[in-house]
């Protein structure tokens, strides 16, 4: 059963981008683009269409390109990741091409990576040079059920001090991740304790057919680049900055809600942000039995608006952290 069956059926407002210059590139590896200042400086890497289906990030990375954007310091390097599953994209029926074979968000260990047993993991794999020569990473995700922009930084406090200080969007969610597998963002340098130079942050700009998910990619990719020191703010266009969040938000995910079987249901349609005052209150059901909050003021992440399976990740719940 599909664990919010009307998320499938909102309308895809958000145009379907051509990226058939873009997906050339200017280097060895299909859709990966790379500029070199020639200067000390942070090496910066921004990837979108991780999952085929999530095109507010390939909107950005258009929009970067086409403004002729390039590094003062250090470097720059924009990814269109997932071209397999980007090309099997239907706005009608968006959830079938978030990927072709597996999950590319979930493949980034050594194991997995050094299989190549799916499309994925051979995609991720041409990847991995880039992934592990960049300083700073912004990954563009949208939602398929929410509609509250969220930053996702991780555990690591210099992720979660890089996203509030950027100043938007609203909510930052630390999280450990997938029990399924390793995402880009945690991947190897990325994932370690402390403050060893690295920033990554995964934006998730809505829900994945909204308009309004672009322009929370390109504010987004442009107080990062401002902040990463490689460009100054007067580099990018002026329309490119939205106004920052009134008062931003940080929210610990305490734990994940997983499905057991294909039996799950939500007990309502939760859109996610919902705060929730009291525990105990019945969020939804897996194989017959009640899942509840486990704590007063629980926020529901990202409700999932893929049909159950065993495994799968089907709702985040958090404390507020500020």
């Amino acid at each position: 059963m599909s664990a919010s069956p009307s998320a499938t059926l909102r309308p895809f407002a958000l145009a379907y981008s051509d990226i058939s210059t873009e997906r050339v590139g200017n280097t060895d590896t299909e859709g990966v683009w790379h500029f070199d200042s020639g200067k000390p400086g942070r090496k910066v890497l921004l990837t979108a269409l991780i999952h085929g289906n999530e095109i507010c990030g390939a909107w950005a990375l258009k929009h970067l390109l086409a403004a002729g954007i390039r590094p003062r310091t250090g470097s720059l390097t924009l990814a269109f990741c997932n071209l397999a599953a980007f090309d099997r994209f239907d706005a009608n029926d968006n959830l079938s091409s978030r990927f072709v074979e597996e999950d590319m968000n979930r493949v980034w260990s050594e194991d997995k990576l050094a299989s190549g047993s799916t499309i994925e993991r051979r995609r991720a794999a041409q990847l991995v040079p880039w992934v592990k020569q960049a300083d700073w990473l912004l990954d563009f995700h949208s939602m398929s059920a929410s509609d509250d922009p969220l930053q996702l930084s991780g555990l690591q406090q210099r992720n979660i001090d890089l996203a509030l200080e950027l100043g938007n969007p609203t909510y930052t969610i630390s999280d450990a991740g997938h029990a399924a597998g390793v995402r880009m963002r945690d991947y190897g340098r990325f994932g370690e304790a402390g403050d060893n130079g690295t920033r990554s942050l995964l934006i998730e700009c809505g829900f994945h057919g909204a308009i309004e998910a672009e322009s929370v990619a390109l504010d987004n990719m442009a107080r990062f680049l401002v902040a990463s020191g490689i460009v100054e703010r007067d580099d990018l266009p002026a329309n490119w900055f939205a106004p920052s969040a009134a008062r931003p938000q940080a929210l610990l995910v305490t734990e994940a809600v997983t499905a057991t079987s294909t039996d799950f249901r939500f007990s309502q349609e939760w859109q996610g942000m919902e705060e929730l005052p009291e525990a105990g209150t019945v969020i939804a059901y897996s194989n017959g039995e009640p899942v509840v909050t486990p704590y007063d003021r629980c926020v529901l992440i990202m409700p999932s608006g893929q049909a159950a399976q065993p495994g799968l990740t089907m709702v985040r719940l958090a404390r507020p952290l500020n």
